[in-house]
């Protein structure tokens, strides 16, 4: 009997590469699951014969972050998602994340990946995705595209969850900028209250550059400040200098959430900092802070990256 040899749990692994730069996007979720330049693991990642925890380098479609109690209201009825964070009883990062998505592009440098969401309970829309990962001389670029096949207006939104990192002395020496005016105060569910805090003068404040140090980040940053080409740019730094990260955003993308990891395992806990680009708030489906409303036949396309240098 021919004996099939087991599937490793994040499914086909697919490599593109330039230069020195290599980076690892999974089957199973479309996600980032290592991203390199040389010997520097800029991504913390996790081993190929493991799932994916925590979020890792995972996408989140079609809504990033926490949506409460599970519950929304849209277009006239009443929707329940299973509460896939059942500590806080939330539902939480969207539908996608463990899903088999198709492999329909591999080049050198480039991948693209598709996945046809069609109506479940809590959801009952039908929503094509694809996305595309590239590695050039600009450093790494992630590409959504999501389209509404359905015969009804759909509500969505898009993040990711990449854990980074600068080298193996934890968080608190990096140097951080947040090109961002406000935080969004949460309540003790980690939802938004509604109220937008500034930064200036608190712990949170850093617009100019410094270190992380002991601040614990759980935090949504908005209200970013842009150049002239609309992109956003938060930026990461070792204290020596040696090495730089650079993060863009669209204008598609008016929230950032960072995470230092503090509720993470011990060995895990203020290792890298999640750094996650986001459509819209926390529980968009019900305060509708930048949630998108998607037409059918209509599709959206949005952008994010990371540079660096050493």
């Amino acid at each position: 009997m021919e004996k099939v040899s087991p599937v490793l749990p994040s499914g086909r692994q697919i490599e593109i590469r330039h230069a020195e730069q290599t980076a690892v996007v999974t089957e199973v979720g479309a996600g980032l699951r290592t991203y390199q330049r040389g010997k520097w693991e800029i991504l913390d990642g996790y081993p190929a014969d493991r799932y994916c925890h925590a979020g890792r380098g995972q996408l989140l479609l079609p809504w990033p972050n926490r949506l409460r109690d599970g519950r929304y209201d849209f277009g006239g009825s009443s929707q329940q998602q299973a509460l896939t964070e059942p500590s806080r009883g939330h539902a939480i990062h969207g539908l996608t994340r463990y899903a088999t998505w198709s492999v329909d592009q591999v080049a050198e440098d480039h991948c693209r990946l598709s996945y046809l969401l069609h109506p479940q309970p809590g959801y009952d829309f039908t929503l094509a995705l694809a996305a595309e990962f590239r590695v050039g001389p600009e450093g790494l670029t992630v590409t959504i595209t999501a389209e509404n096949q359905g015969r009804e207006v759909l509500p969505y939104a898009a993040g990711a969850h990449p854990y980074l990192r600068l080298d193996d002395r934890g968080v608190d020496p990096w140097l951080l900028r947040v090109p961002a005016r406000v935080t969004m105060e949460a309540d003790d569910r980690a939802i938004p209250t509604g109220r937008l805090l500034p930064v200036a003068g608190t712990d949170f404040d850093f617009t100019s550059q410094r270190p992380i140090g002991a601040v614990e980040l759980d935090t949504c940053f908005t209200e970013l400040e842009r150049g002239s080409d609309g992109l956003a740019w938060m930026e990461l730094d070792s204290p020596d200098g040696q090495r730089r990260l650079r993060v863009w955003l669209t204008p598609d993308h008016p929230y950032l959430m960072l995470f230092t990891g503090d509720s993470l395992a011990p060995e895990e806990r203020r290792r890298s900092l999640g750094v996650e680009p986001m459509t819209a708030a926390p529980n968009a489906f019900q305060n509708l802070l930048g949630l998108r409303t998607i037409e059918p036949g209509e599709s959206v396309r949005t952008s994010w990256g990371v540079e660096s240098f050493d």
